[in-house]
């Protein structure tokens, strides 16, 4: 047993579940307790601590909620006008929290059989067109040879902002005479996956990593330029910034377009060429064919605007 779940076992800790101090040590038992990457035990520490602070607000006590109350809190969220995804993620993490407690035996699980609020299936970003895509890599072309080389890899690629900004010029391998670049993907721990590279891909980046000059095969794949930090690894938010701000010169300036609308747009673009789900599942390495498959509603959302039957109509009376 450890230390932390020694503090919780004790009656002083489970008798009044206002102490501030209380919430604190369950907290961090409860995070300490978890298998995670750092970043999720962070979703989880900051749900919790909402929740937390709701007991708190409301002057609820720990050790005496119900599932009436867990109730109230998820109505509380949405009052808030809080989207469904962070009130799943915040109700996801109240449920993991209960479970801990009764296996410790500390709280019965009251959050065991609330429901997540539902949400619009589907996807909220917009994707690119043909000409829009060709519009924005134009603009690139003429602007910056590096945000060129990225933004053109993203779209043909559909990498991710994280697996860009982990590219390393040592990535780029060939398989089996096939030029390829190795991927290290979201929730991954190595680089193990790969994209290709065709040329249409290759030549930008040739030409942007001839423009860089001497480089070794641990350098970042896309470097800053600025004073002071030239040659450096690019943030996450540095990638996100040229994507967006590519977007905005071409007129896509509303929050309907970000730099995911890219990936999106590899993936509708596959399939509206030819690729069937399968092949989008390589190219997006998904896990889940199901998390592929709902790229289709943007092919059919399409369709339906292109072709819509109400025009038939219009010659009928």
């Amino acid at each position: 047993m450890t230390d932390n779940t020694q503090i919780l076992s004790s009656n002083a800790l489970v008798s009044d579940g206002t102490n501030q101090e209380q919430w604190d040590a369950i907290l961090q038992a409860f995070l300490t307790s978890l298998d995670v990457k750092e970043k999720t035990r962070q979703t989880y520490c900051w749900a919790l601590t909402q929740y937390f602070e709701w007991i708190r607000l409301t002057r609820r006590n720990l050790s005496s909620l119900t599932h009436a109350d867990i109730l109230s809190f998820k109505t509380d969220l949405l009052r808030r006008m809080l989207s469904p995804l962070t009130v799943r993620s915040y109700l996801c993490a109240t449920r993991q929290f209960y479970s801990w407690a009764e296996n410790n035996r500390l709280y019965p699980n009251i959050a065991r059989s609330v429901k997540p609020p539902r949400g619009k299936k589907g996807f909220k970003k917009h994707h690119l067109s043909e000409d829009e895509v060709l519009a924005m890599l134009s603009y690139l072309k003429e602007k910056s040879l590096r945000d060129y080389a990225m933004v053109n890899l993203i779209v043909r690629t559909g990498l991710r902002t994280i697996e860009v900004v982990r590219a390393d010029i040592g990535d780029i391998k060939h398989k089996k005479g096939r030029r390829i670049l190795y991927v290290w993907g979201k929730g991954q721990d190595s680089k193990e996956n790969f994209v290709m590279l065709s040329e249409a891909v290759w030549q930008p980046l040739r030409a942007y990593l001839k423009e860089r000059g001497e480089t070794t095969k641990g350098s970042p794949l896309f470097a800053t330029d600025g004073k002071g930090h030239r040659g450096e690894r690019m943030s996450a938010r540095g990638v996100q910034y040229v994507c967006k701000n590519a977007m905005r010169a071409i007129g896509l300036d509303s929050h309907e377009y970000s730099p995911h609308s890219l990936r999106h747009t590899t993936a509708v673009m596959l399939l509206k060429n030819g690729a069937d789900w399968k092949d989008v599942q390589r190219v997006l390495r998904h896990s889940s064919p199901v998390t592929t498959q709902i790229y289709t509603e943007s092919i059919e959302e399409e369709l339906r605007l292109q072709r819509c039957p109400e025009s038939i109509l219009d010659n009928a009376f």
